[in-house]
């Protein structure tokens, strides 16, 4: 049974209902996902998935050993493309670190709409083979960026009334304030150094009492706005961000739809003859928003996409997909959603954090758009801190940006979310995130895969939904 509302329309949570649905084992024919039991929304996903179920015990598929990965970044402006892989490289030998296995990342190549690579890593019994897709958009990030000073300003003022006046702000702040004050830190910064610019003007006129000599002070107060806390906090980058998602709700990016539709090509042409045993679409922040677009594309090439030889996995991770789906405009991008979310062939995991305010934590995406939640999302909560060694984690914390790439960087510790694991690790990506604690339990200490017992139903049930 499915539900539906306006965008931005809030369930009352009922936890007492919830947990008597839970002890009769209602809630799974009910198909409501509540993310204080993310563990039974995993146990629904995973009963009607291509698991088996004997005497209340799950019986998981075959390791992995060749995997398809399409990743899309998220606005990432600061990240030249040269370093890409260079980064990837670094952060996967955080990954051999932490879980002892082995990999080798070789056979880079480049093309005006992807680079690839291919990634081998090993264990004592295992091996995987990785074809790594990362999508490109920076030439559309930098088209925006090499924009005027006199263009992106003022068109980043007309996207901050438009996300205001339209009641977007006031969904952000029901959903997730932490993500509000993303939206007005931008705005809010840039306002302050205006009225600072302004006060230089003021306290010259006060000086000299001249008018020509008040405005060459407050003139020069915004010159040194601009050539300074402008580029220190990323204003430009920010304004930019806003600007690209107002247009992509309003009117679109041919430039990004004809990029998604040759990958939409590729993907259903893998999906046929591609010899792999799992392919993951990975999206991160607002590029989980264009993985959205890239899969809905290819399931009008191939509606059968993902029933027929390989499974197809979705992941939005630390997602931007409500700041485009809880604008009353993104009518567009929330149809496609639904197309998405419906084709039961395609799993789909969204991973969430607290401590990250660029993402909407404890959030339940189609419920939050007024959609259908029949087809939600299976979340899961994780904990970043859990993730890095203490040290690292205290100098990274207030760094909100670092702290949001921990989604796509490697760990120090062993938990139930971890980047490197889902896109090159033995267990599929679907296993991983309906299991309470990922790969933790099935990857030995010598990193060897475990052929432990399988979890029964009430052990996946009585887990908690915050498993990292």
């Amino acid at each position: 049974m499915g539900t539906k509302g306006k965008i931005g329309q809030h369930v009352f949570p009922q936890r007492l209902v919830d947990s008597l649905l839970t002890t009769l084992g209602a809630r799974r024919s009910l198909g409501l996902c509540y993310y204080r039991s993310i563990d039974a929304c995993a146990m629904n996903n995973m009963i009607g998935s291509r698991t088996e179920v004997v005497a209340g015990d799950i019986i998981p598929g075959a390791p992995v050993a060749k995997r398809l990965v399409f990743h899309i970044g998220g606005y990432d402006p600061v990240t030249p493309l040269a370093s890409a892989q260079r980064r990837f490289v670094r952060e996967i030998e955080r990954f051999q670190r932490t879980w002892t296995v082995e990999a080798i990342v070789d056979d880079l190549r480049d093309s005006a709409d992807q680079i690839q690579w291919n990634v081998t890593t090993t264990g004592p019994n295992w091996q995987v083979e990785t074809d790594y897709h990362l999508v490109r958009w920076d030439d559309v990030i930098d088209g925006f960026s090499r924009r005027s000073i006199g263009s992106r300003i003022p068109l980043g003022l007309l996207a901050f009334l438009d996300f205001v006046l339209a009641g977007t702000l006031w969904r952000y702040l029901l959903t997730n304030w932490r993500y509000a004050g993303f939206f007005l830190y931008p705005f809010v910064m840039f306002g302050l150094l205006i009225a600072a610019a302004f006060l230089i003007g003021v306290f010259a006129f006060k000086i000299t009492g001249s008018i020509p000599i008040a405005t060459g002070g407050g003139l020069f107060g915004f010159a040194a706005v601009l050539a300074g806390p402008w580029r220190w906090l990323h204003l430009g980058d920010l304004f930019d961000d806003w600007i690209f998602s107002r247009e992509y709700i309003r009117c679109g990016n041919s430039e990004i739809e004809q990029r998604l539709d040759r990958l939409a090509t590729e993907l259903v042409a893998a999906a046929s003859n591609f010899a792999a045993d799992e392919i993951l679409v990975i999206g991160h922040s607002l590029g989980a928003v264009l993985a959205v677009d890239l899969l809905d594309r290819a399931l009008k090439l191939d509606p059968a996409l993902g029933r027929n030889k390989i499974p197809v996995t979705f992941l939005s991770v630390g997602s931007s997909i409500l700041k485009v789906g809880l604008h009353p405009k993104a009518i567009r991008f929330r149809a496609t959603m639904e197309r998405v979310a419906k084709s039961r062939a395609i799993f789909w995991g969204d991973y969430q954090a607290l401590i990250d305010p660029l993402n909407f934590y404890k959030s339940r995406p189609m419920a939050e758009m007024g959609l259908s939640t029949e087809n939600e999302a299976t979340v899961r909560v994780v904990k970043l801190s859990r993730m890095l060694d203490h040290d690292m984690y205290r100098r990274i914390r207030l760094n909100f940006f670092r702290v949001h790439c921990q989604f796509v960087s490697g760990n120090d510790r062993r938990t139930s979310y971890d980047y490197f694991m889902l896109t090159c690790g033995p267990i599929s990506a679907k296993s991983q995130t309906l299991a309470p604690d990922g790969a933790v339990s099935m990857i030995a200490d010598n990193g060897g895969l475990i052929a432990s017992e399988p979890l029964s139903e009430s052990e996946l049930l009585g887990s908690p939904g915050a498993a990292a």
